[in-house]
């Protein structure tokens, strides 16, 4: 990727978190993951909450977000190429009255600056989706750290041939303001 390509990326998710005004930014967030033919990952990631919450029945309370990442990944094996992913995600988050225990779930937009990672997997497309499953742990006073793993997919959804998809395994760390 060139050097051009690496700003314009970088300018692209500053932009996306400051457009936003400050305070309503809640959270910020490091993932680092594997994946699929020994992908490595990490993953920087800001939060705005929706400020709106569901009675889910029986105690439990959903909620969401938004969330807007810039991710790096590094292929692996035979005709290996790094990728740059930039993401906008809506999140849904489900837990059980106060308890500091959640479970997510998501389906969003990924733009990937290349569509092979190695010889053996092609997206087909810049453009894909990534939908996760998680679970996590908010801990601190006033729940200002959590702790989650997060599997996700990502592919694009057959929209264009080939569509290898990747399986990535992160684990997140995230402080809320």
């Amino acid at each position: 990727m060139s050097r051009a390509a690496l700003f314009a990326l970088i300018t692209l998710f500053l932009g996306l978190t400051t457009a936003i005004e400050a305070h309503a930014i809640r959270s910020v967030s490091i993932e680092l993951g594997a994946g699929d033919d020994s992908t490595r990952m990490v993953r920087i990631g800001a939060r705005r909450d929706w400020d709106k919450r569901w009675g889910a029945g029986h105690g439990w309370v959903a909620s969401g977000f938004w969330e807007a990442g810039l991710g790096y990944w590094q292929g692996d094996g035979a005709g290996k190429q790094d990728i740059w992913d930039v993401s906008f995600t809506p999140v849904f988050r489900l837990r059980s009255g106060i308890s500091p225990f959640y479970l997510e779930g998501a389906i969003g937009a990924h733009y990937l600056s290349e569509t092979r990672i190695n010889n053996r997997r092609d997206f087909g497309s810049n453009f894909n989706f990534g939908e996760h499953l998680g679970f996590g742990w908010n801990f601190g006073g006033q729940d200002r750290y959590e702790l989650g793993y997060r599997f996700q997919y990502i592919s694009n959804a057959n929209l264009a041939e080939p569509n290898d998809g990747i399986h990535l395994h992160q684990f997140r760390f995230g402080y809320n303001y």
